[in-house]
């Protein structure tokens, strides 16, 4: 049988506005009567229900957060940074993941709504028209974390144009001419900013589009099957999306005997600990994975306590680590 506040009231023989009061730590309750309530609220093993206790404050300290891919260290790092920024709010997240699907996408984001959490984090960026369509609808406050065509979505992001430009520019710099670019596949906005941003330098170094060799794959195994592919288009530099992807191609090098980087350059875009664990041992686009998090979280904290906005994008920098092993 659920034990409800009616139950703690009649039990302490106080009012359920007092049980209310000392729920939510009012001080305008006698100590005597704190402690009566509170020894009630053991006994009997009473847990508020957060959703009834939203109807009356229109708060229940609980936020969404949907990820594209959960198993991906890369989210799983950005998470750890905003799971802290809500502890220290005492905000609770309801996590829900959708494959890197539109539709579950969409369908997770009207169940937070409908569960009202008072507001929302999206990982990875969004840019499917019906869900944008219902974010501009919702009172809810919406943080994205990463990429969305809608200028007016809050939102935190890293200088990956400004990264991949130095990246690309220095393998040109450094006499590699032809480009692999290994993309997800799942085709968002942040890998379609990438290759336009590759192509950009290509060009303005007088070298063709033509330079970039586009490729998909999404875990190590494919990144090791996608090498040979690689090889065969005589590719001397690699940028892959994913630290994983990017090890198996290093697994592939190995394996063929290839040097890295003498022979072949490879830098990844994650910045997750696979980066750090790989030999030899794989460079990176230094993403700044918990600060995402962390700050995409206290911003959403700031619109849901209506406090001042005043940056609606906030850009983080972002660095190079290179391999010892890398010639730079």
């Amino acid at each position: 049988m659920t034990i409800t506040i009616y139950d703690v009231a009649r039990e302490a023989n106080v009012s359920m506005a007092t049980v209310s009061r000392v729920l939510n730590g009012n001080p305008n309750v006698k100590p005597e009567t704190r402690r009566k309530v509170k020894d009630v609220i053991e006994r009997l093993n009473y847990k508020p229900n957060a959703v009834a206790r939203g109807l009356a404050s229109k708060k229940t300290k609980t936020v969404g957060v949907i990820i594209p891919d959960i198993s991906d260290l890369y989210y799983s790092a950005v998470l750890r940074g905003l799971e802290e920024i809500a502890e220290m709010y005492k905000y609770q997240i309801i996590i829900t993941n959708t494959d890197n699907d539109a539709k579950k996408e969409f369908d997770a984001f009207e169940t937070l709504r409908s569960n009202q959490v008072d507001g929302i984090i999206f990982l990875g960026g969004t840019d499917d028209k019906s869900v944008i369509e219902s974010i501009q609808r919702t009172t809810t406050p919406v943080v994205v974390c990463g990429y969305s065509k809608d200028m007016s979505i809050y939102r935190v992001n890293a200088n990956y144009r400004d990264a991949i430009e130095r990246v690309v520019q220095g393998f040109i710099d450094r006499g590699n001419e032809k480009i692999a670019y290994v993309q997800s596949g799942y085709h968002n906005i942040l890998e379609n900013i990438l290759a336009d941003k590759i192509i950009e330098v290509l060009e303005r170094n007088n070298m063709s589009k033509d330079n970039m060799f586009e490729f998909y794959a999404n875990t190590y195994e494919e990144g090791m099957d996608l090498f040979s592919e690689v090889k065969e288009v005589k590719a001397d530099a690699v940028i892959a999306i994913s630290d994983e992807v990017a090890g198996g191609i290093l697994h592939g090098t190995l394996d063929e005997n290839i040097s890295v980087p003498e022979d072949l350059e490879v830098i990844s875009c994650s910045n997750t600990r696979i980066a750090y664990m790989m030999r030899p041992r794989l460079s990176t686009i230094a993403v700044p994975l918990y600060d995402v998090g962390a700050v995409g979280m206290r911003l959403l904290t700031k619109l849901m306590n209506n406090e001042e906005v005043e940056e609606k994008i906030n850009v983080l920098p972002l660095d190079i680590n290179y391999a010892k092993t890398t010639r730079v």
